[in-house]
């Protein structure tokens, strides 16, 4: 006997109902000072959401990162979601995703100069990077993805929401994707409405501002998502998209919550796609290995330019695959992605983050 989709979501209600009441009252016990949040004597930015995964956290972290690290010294602290390591670890230039986690290895590559580290206490976390535990005493600590880690009182709350899945049209988990109320939301100093179409209308982004129902001191930006040119993952190799057409075959490996605007993306290239889709932050395994060496293998046969394409994330996790083929590694490429915010909101977000952090100094 089959269910269809509406039947499970009518079974998952109760539970979404129970878990939903279980949020609100920790979040009132916090909001009565019952449960205590730490507040610290140095900016303290926080960048998450209501969902789990999929809204940018990453690239806008990079962006922030990117913002600030001309004038400050900056420090970004993590989860470190599956990684391997436990308690309070600060990268270095060889740590990799087992480490650390996908995500802040990703940006520990990128960023080699600034203090990375990851901790699942965040108040331990920043305290340790306070006392000089980190490569340096931090001016300023961006917290990834603590939305909800509410032990800590962020001096600013970056929350970010998809402009394909907005969280005032989503649903507490299991029934939806939401990790608590869409009242979470008024925590937020700053909302960004990420991945718009870089030609969103001034018509779109009013209805999206009305749906969100914001307080007048909070502000609301709209960013898009950029891509890069393709660079070797394990070669000084760049190729440019116009290299890429109707006789190029590429595989596209994903691990990411969605990786449809990616696959969007390389479709305008008119080459042919054959693509694997992972769960987000799936590591590899032998059978992995094998299957993508094997896929490779058969698309090269047939004479085409053949190439492997992934994301940063994904990457900073294949990279300790044992196993791939000399062909895959000579083959795969990363496609880098970047934040850009619509119309004239970039000057105007800029000098509220640094505001912010010249005033708490």
């Amino acid at each position: 006997m089959s269910f269809e989709k509406k039947d499970i979501l009518r079974l998952l209600w109760p539970f979404a109902l129970l878990y939903g009441i279980a949020v609100k009252v920790r979040n009132i016990l916090f909001d009565k000072g019952i449960f205590k949040s730490h507040s610290f004597p140095l900016p303290v930015i926080c960048i998450g959401n209501l969902t789990v995964g999929g809204t940018g956290k990453t690239p806008h972290t990079e962006y922030l990162i990117q913002l600030l690290s001309h004038h400050y010294k900056v420090s970004v602290l993590s989860r470190g979601y599956k990684r391997k390591t436990k308690g309070f670890y600060v990268a270095h230039a060889e740590s990799t995703a087992h480490d650390i986690g996908d995500e802040p290895s990703q940006i520990k590559h990128k960023f080699p100069d600034i203090t990375v580290a990851v901790c699942a206490q965040r108040t331990e976390g920043i305290r340790r990077l306070i006392a000089g535990e980190g490569d340096t005493i931090p001016d300023v600590i961006l917290l990834d993805d603590a939305y909800q880690h509410r032990q800590v009182k962020a001096g600013l709350n970056i929350l970010l929401t998809d402009s394909h899945r907005l969280i005032s049209e989503d649903y507490l988990l299991p029934v939806g994707r939401l990790r608590e109320d869409f009242s979470g939301r008024l925590r937020a100093d700053i909302v960004i409405v990420t991945k718009c179409a870089p030609d969103i209308t001034c018509t779109e982004m009013d209805r999206i501002a009305s749906q969100l129902q914001l307080l007048p001191h909070q502000k609301l930006f709209f960013s898009s998502l950029s891509y890069g040119h393709l660079f070797g993952a394990w070669t000084d190799v760049q190729r440019q998209f116009s290299t890429l057409g109707k006789d190029t075959h590429i595989f596209l490996i994903t691990g990411i919550a969605h990786p449809e605007p990616l696959l969007h993306q390389l479709q305008q290239t008119q080459a042919l796609i054959t693509s694997i889709r992972y769960p987000d932050h799936h590591h590899f395994s032998t059978a992995d290995v094998r299957h993508i060496n094997k896929i490779f293998a058969d698309l090269s046969d047939d004479g085409k330019d053949a190439i492997i394409v992934t994301t940063e994330k994904d990457a900073a996790r294949l990279r300790l695959c044992q196993g791939l083929s000399e062909s895959v590694q000579r083959h795969l490429y990363i496609l880098p992605i970047q934040v850009t915010f619509i119309g004239q909101q970039e000057e105007l977000f800029h000098q509220t983050i640094m505001q912010y952090v010249r005033e708490n100094q």
